[in-house]
């Protein structure tokens, strides 16, 4: 076991380890078969993730990026049309957009919880508007209903973005079916890893299902036939065979999370941080603690000092990014800009003990801004 001075933001060594005979069979298995591509583990896999996340449909492609542009392609967004995008999110959010032609169009996120709220992306609605995205950020679900009404009003496309959102629930449905088709990445890092990179749609709509299926094979359902331009994006046989053992004990290990968070809620509430909450329609899923301090920076050195990882996310906003530096303009996103400058994720994962994280809190206590 590590020194208790050693704390990482997310103990991937710990839950392999537990998992390590039912992943080793799993690779054997495959290692043995006569497919790597497109077989049998993928089609399991496929089924249990979309039968898990209440959709019809799932279709796993090559990582999480992939999923979301290749969601967008199914619903032929493309070259003149603007995708609402949040301002404070993963950058694969907006490279999405970008790489099926259409225009990301940032709208800035609730101060009190880091989402989007109604108000804000009804009024950035254009006539050129064409789909959303809104982010589970974090692994606390959006407030979707109000959302949907906007986009039915305005014929949008909702494409939710679930990276993050790995078994929550939004007024006690699970994300994943809720939407005309929900993205989601494997990386390893996220509540449902892969050992590798991955990623998938669920849907429930057979024939964005069926489009998806053409667009990650190179625009093809049948051999050496292309109907359309395609991607090479396939969640390969040995990735979907290890997530089919971790989906097993996702809700356990969410719920191992779940008490992870309440720690830091108890002890944490009179240090002087806004403490993530969970709205009472939802089931946070956790992936992050993600706290907020005017003296971020600060805090994040003196518990490095101490041994604690933490991690900022995200420490330049997407609109600030080089990469969209001649693409787009913006108004302002004061929001985004502030979480950029004040928010801090904390240890946090099923195989955190409570020892470690005893040392996290205490760590905090101790600092003096």
């Amino acid at each position: 076991m590590r020194p208790l001075t050693q704390v990482p933001l997310l103990d991937l060594s710990a839950l392999h380890a537990e998992l390590g005979d039912e992943l080793a069979s799993a690779a054997l298995r495959v290692l043995g078969s006569e497919r790597v591509l497109l077989g049998p583990e993928l089609a399991a896999f496929e089924q249990a993730w979309a039968a898990q996340v209440g959709a019809a449909h799932g279709v796993g492609v090559g990582n999480g990026l992939d999923a979301l542009a290749l969601g967008l392609r199914a619903f032929d967004v493309g070259p003149g049309d603007e995708v609402l995008v949040p301002a404070h999110t993963f950058i694969a959010t907006w490279l999405a957009v970008v790489h099926v032609g259409a225009t990301p169009v940032p709208v800035d996120v609730s101060d009190r919880t880091g989402l989007w709220d109604a108000d804000a992306v009804g009024a950035a609605v254009g006539p050129r508007t064409r789909a959303m995205i809104p982010v589970h950020l974090y692994g606390h679900p959006v407030d979707l209903d109000p959302l949907l009404a906007i986009a039915r009003r305005h014929g949008l496309v909702v494409l939710d973005d679930a990276a993050q959102a790995h078994g929550a629930r939004y007024r006690g449905r699970p994300v994943g079916g809720l939407c005309d088709a929900t993205t989601w990445s494997f990386y390893p890092g996220k509540n449902l890893g892969a050992v590798g990179d991955g990623g998938a749609v669920t849907t429930s709509d057979p024939a964005v299902a069926d489009r998806l299926r053409s667009l990650r094979n190179y625009g093809s359902t049948e051999k050496y036939v292309h109907d359309e331009i395609g991607w090479n994006s396939r969640l390969d046989e040995l990735q979907a065979a290890l997530l089919s053992v971790k989906l097993r004990r996702l809700d356990e290990h969410n719920a191992r999370r779940a008490v992870v968070a309440e720690r830091y809620a108890h002890a944490l509430g009179d240090c002087g941080l806004t403490l993530p909450g969970t709205a009472p329609w939802a089931r946070h899923a956790w992936h992050q603690y993600v706290v907020r301090t005017p003296h971020r920076d600060a805090l994040h050195d003196h518990l490095a000092a101490l041994g604690v990882q933490t991690v900022i996310h995200y420490p330049v906003p997407p609109h600030h990014q080089g990469a969209f530096a001649t693409l787009l303009t913006h108004g302002e996103l004061p929001v985004a800009e502030a979480l950029a400058r004040e928010v801090l994720s904390l240890p946090m994962g099923p195989h955190l003990s409570e020892q470690e994280q005893v040392h996290v809190i205490d760590s905090i206590r101790s600092f003096r801004p």
